[in-house]
């Protein structure tokens, strides 16, 4: 009778724990406080990068739709004018997007960015954390990555996150929410 409650119980527990981490569209919800997915991925130059290697620092991990777009550019553009300032307060950065690692080699080169781009062309580390979904533009829907920065703390918790990205003044966006804390 015991082990049977304990299971029940026990599935109880992780059925509710999943429940709470995906929203009505199936998407997981990643809160404050949790423990950030393991990923691995290719980088622009062809390297396999992982969370793990980020363990000990702080790691701004900011998702966005696309290489040369107006407001990605913008947004990776503010990280990188800020990039001093935030290594020297602990933070590495990683970008994430669908594209390829040669669209995001020639993205860096463009723009000089002091950081690496993560080409998840499977969607398989933005759905991990739960920015593939849904979107409207000009009247229309479909799938794709949901603009989104988590900072991870030197532990792998998520630290913060921003669902509302201020595409050119994001790395301010940054810092003044941690000047708060």
């Amino acid at each position: 009778m015991t082990k049977t409650m304990f299971n029940n119980g026990l599935i109880t527990s992780i059925f509710s724990f999943l429940i709470d981490k995906f929203d009505s569209n199936n998407m997981i919800t990643l809160q404050i406080g949790d423990i950030a997915p393991a990923f691995e991925g290719i980088n622009e130059r062809g390297e396999v990068v992982r969370l793990e290697d980020f363990r000990g620092k702080k790691l701004i991990l900011f998702f966005y739709p696309a290489d040369n777009t107006p407001g990605c550019t913008a947004a990776a553009c503010s990280l990188r004018n800020a990039y001093a300032e935030l290594q020297a307060k602990g933070f590495a950065m990683l970008g994430v997007s669908p594209d390829s690692p040669k669209k995001h080699e020639g993205f860096i080169r463009k723009h000089q960015f002091p950081f690496s781009l993560l080409a998840d062309t499977e969607q398989v580390v933005m759905k991990q954390y739960g920015v593939w979904g849904e979107k409207k533009f000009m009247g229309r829907t479909f799938d794709g990555v949901l603009r989104t920065t988590f900072v991870i703390d030197e532990q792998g918790k998520i630290e913060q996150i921003f669902r509302k990205v201020d595409t050119k003044n994001h790395a301010t966006q940054i810092l003044e929410q941690f000047e708060k804390a």
